[in-house]
């Protein structure tokens, strides 16, 4: 029998490849992880990770144990939502940015609503922006949106670099603007691109406004211009642009979830924690 709370910190260590972050992550110190890792490598007789001062990687054994981690873990919540869960009954107004769900996203939702088949969702899915505004409002119970690093009230489910992308074959001409492709303002996309562009003096113009992710899409892949995106929402048809194409550094992206103030404290507690104990799907 495998510890439960071991199982969890090696879940942890294996999707952030770091003993500090899995710390910060599960609410303990890091010479407590450490332990609960040593601990589980005892008990299966196989060393689970290699760490050095530099790097932490899966060995071959540590990739099976977190599968098995996984399957043990989603076993135990399913049998606590069995006598407990699903007494949560409700209806949760959950608001979610469009390029977010397109990611696993709505694998994760079919097995919520597995575990808690008496909660009803009620979904939208827009901008970033617009989700924000709905729950600050009192429209929207949780939200899944893209965000600026730092904000504590968020829980950051992960984190990503953005990227300049573009068609394949596309060519900018530094004497020329470059050419963007941008979501109807406000957007936080469109504002750190041209921030990032007006920051290093290179012109621009915005040869395509849309309105949704899949219009990003098709303008991008017409060769309408370039757009910005999470690196691991870029999808692989489109090239990344960096400082050879002579465009900026964009920084990085939080994905988090938000609260309402009036929302259902135990459904959306169920939801967050469904969302977070998957964050590695959703890469």
């Amino acid at each position: 029998m495998y510890d439960p709370e071991q199982l969890r910190t090696l879940v942890a260590v294996a999707d952030t490849l770091s003993f500090t972050r899995a710390a910060e992550q599960l609410g303990l110190r890091q010479p407590t992880v450490s332990q609960h890792v040593r601990k589980l490598e005892v008990a299966v007789g196989r060393p689970l990770f290699l760490r050095d001062t530099r790097s932490v990687t899966l060995t071959a054994d540590g990739e099976a144990m977190t599968g098995f981690a996984r399957t043990i873990l989603a076993a135990q919540q399913e049998a606590e939502s069995w006598f407990t869960g699903r007494g949560l009954r409700g209806r949760l107004r959950f608001g979610v940015s469009d390029d977010l769900a397109l990611t696993a996203l709505p694998r994760i939702l079919r097995e919520f609503r597995r575990l808690y088949p008496r909660i009803d969702l009620e979904l939208t899915v827009g901008q970033s922006a617009g989700i924000h505004r709905r729950l600050e409002s009192g429209h929207l119970d949780v939200a899944f949106v893209k965000h600026q690093p730092g904000d504590p009230r968020a829980a950051v489910v992960r984190r990503d670099r953005l990227v300049w992308a573009a068609a394949d074959g596309t060519r900018l001409d530094a004497a020329e603007p470059a050419p963007l492709v941008v979501y109807q303002a406000p957007s936080l996309s469109r504002s750190l691109a041209v921030q990032a562009l007006e920051a290093q003096g290179r012109p621009y113009r915005i040869t395509c406004t849309v309105r949704g992710v899949n219009g990003v899409l098709a303008a991008v892949r017409a060769g309408l211009g370039i757009a910005v995106f999470p690196r691991t929402l870029a999808p692989g048809d489109l090239v990344e642009l960096g400082a050879s194409a002579g465009l900026p550094e964009l920084g990085e992206i939080d994905f988090v979830l938000l609260t309402g103030p009036r929302a259902p404290a135990e459904a959306a507690g169920a939801l967050t924690t469904a969302i977070l104990g998957h964050n590695r799907a959703l890469h």
